[in-house]
């Protein structure tokens, strides 16, 4: 079911991405391409108006806006506005790049202008014949010629028998010869870096949609791995609650059939008595489930208060001592410093469950030992025993639900493997941390780390 999921959200997030790189791609593109259309209409528009101050002829006044815009894009050309210009309806050499002797400003704004060639026209639009202009007489639209004479002025792009594409400016005198001034410039270059910028598109946008469907794999199952967990967790927790409970009832029907037949007195109160203990065992089991479940919603409460930590742990002790006792285990606490804000209940539940595990892997004449010190905003409590100790493959599992570590000193205890589990919730929930040392017949060191008051 998961890994369903994680492929609809890698498709999710991969059109997502690619959605945004399409969009970036496509904008930047189209942003090139528009200011090379701006650029090139500019230039045409300052070729037009040069040639018609150089004829004589008065400014429309949309050329004239356009020189002047030109102009305060070119500041070192305001005082002499024809200085980039040449001689009237000469076609510049487009290799040009700008007079001798020119400054940067004025050797780039006629590199510029250098491709921009002007054809004069006659009424019928037929080039007036010139032999500076003839290499570029044959770039004539008739058609953009007839426009202007009808409507004063025309822009358009054509595109050449050889597939060139050609930005046109034509305009009306009012003289007759010429009637109409075109000018233009060949668009091969721009289509040059446009067809190599989109030809870059394309290629980084192969290689990024294959990074992102990786990315995008990864983020899924990273999205997704938190609740793979769970429910991992909850499939593990339901099959071991499952046999957890099985084995006490099992116990319980199987006792109970046996005391259905007849037996002297002192058997049947032992039967009974099993029966108790199991339903006991049962009782803790269902107790320990139902806190972890409210662990898990975030749903216990919690009543935090300052405490004392000598005097919780020595509240803990004396409920320990009797069983430590009866198991010739000693019992000792060393310096307990500090306070702590906890809920007292809690805290002490966890050093309850931490002083059964002790128990059960220390043997006769062992020690358990308690202490507690600050240690920067926390105050930490050690858990101390002399022990059998655990193996290191046990130590990454020992805080999973239902685990359990058998040794020669716990196979007479019963025990859910739960412990453990609730006591990491409980602190953790008090903005705490646990943590275990141990290694086998060196004992075990549990540290708890709550926050200090």
């Amino acid at each position: 079911m998961l890994r369903t999921l994680r492929w609809k959200l890698t498709l999710l997030y991969l059109v997502s991405a690619l959605g945004l790189v399409i969009l970036l791609g496509t904008g930047s593109y189209a942003m090139l391409r528009y200011y090379f259309q701006q650029s090139t209409d500019l230039a045409l528009q300052y070729k037009m108006a040069t040639e018609f101050r150089l004829l004589g002829l008065p400014l429309p006044q949309n050329l004239a806006k356009s020189e002047q815009v030109w102009l305060e894009n070119n500041p070192h050309l305001a005082s002499t506005p024809t200085a980039a210009s040449i001689s009237p309806l000469v076609t510049p050499n487009p290799t040009s790049s700008g007079q001798g002797g020119s400054s940067d400003g004025e050797g780039e704004v006629e590199g510029e202008l250098s491709p921009i060639f002007v054809v004069p026209l006659d009424s019928s639009g037929k080039n007036i014949p010139s032999p500076q202009n003839a290499p570029v007489t044959k770039i004539i639209d008739v058609s953009a010629s007839s426009a202007a004479m009808k409507n004063g002025a025309d822009l358009r792009t054509i595109t050449l028998n050889t597939g060139a594409r050609v930005r046109l400016l034509t305009y009306k005198t009012s003289l007759n010869s010429p009637a109409v001034i075109q000018v233009g410039r060949q668009l091969s270059d721009q289509d040059r870096v446009l067809n190599q910028y989109l030809t870059g598109l394309l290629i980084l946008g192969s290689i990024a949609s294959l990074m992102l469907a990786l990315v995008s794999w990864w983020l899924a199952g990273r999205s997704l791995s938190p609740a793979q967990k769970a429910w991992d967790q909850q499939q593990s927790f339901v099959s071991n609650a499952s046999h957890e409970l099985r084995t006490p009832l099992t116990l319980m029907r199987a006792t109970a059939d046996f005391g259905l037949r007849a037996h002297p007195p002192q058997e049947q109160e032992e039967i009974l008595q099993d029966i108790i203990d199991e339903a006991d065992y049962m009782n803790r089991l269902v107790d320990d489930l139902l806190l972890l479940s409210r662990l898990d919603a975030h749903r216990l409460q919690l009543e935090r208060e300052i405490i004392p930590i000598s005097d919780l742990i020595a509240e803990t002790l004396r409920q320990m001592e009797k069983l430590g006792h009866e198991k010739g285990i000693t019992l000792a606490m060393d310096a307990a410093k500090g306070n702590i804000i906890g809920d007292r209940a809690r805290v002490r539940q966890v050093l309850l469950i931490l002083f059964d595990n002790a128990l059960r892997f220390t043997a006769p004449g062992g020690a358990i030992r308690l202490s507690a010190q600050p240690s920067g905003k926390f105050i930490e409590i050690v858990v101390a025993d002399n022990g059998s100790g655990i193996s290191p493959e046990h130590l990454p599992h020992l805080f999973e639900r239902f685990y359990q570590v058998r040794t020669n000193a716990t196979n007479d205890s019963r025990s859910n493997g739960l412990g453990l589990s609730i006591a990491k919730a409980l602190i953790e929930a008090q903005n705490g941390a646990i943590r275990i040392e141990s290694a086998p017949g060196e004992g075990t060191r549990v540290h708890l780390f709550l926050p200090e008051a």
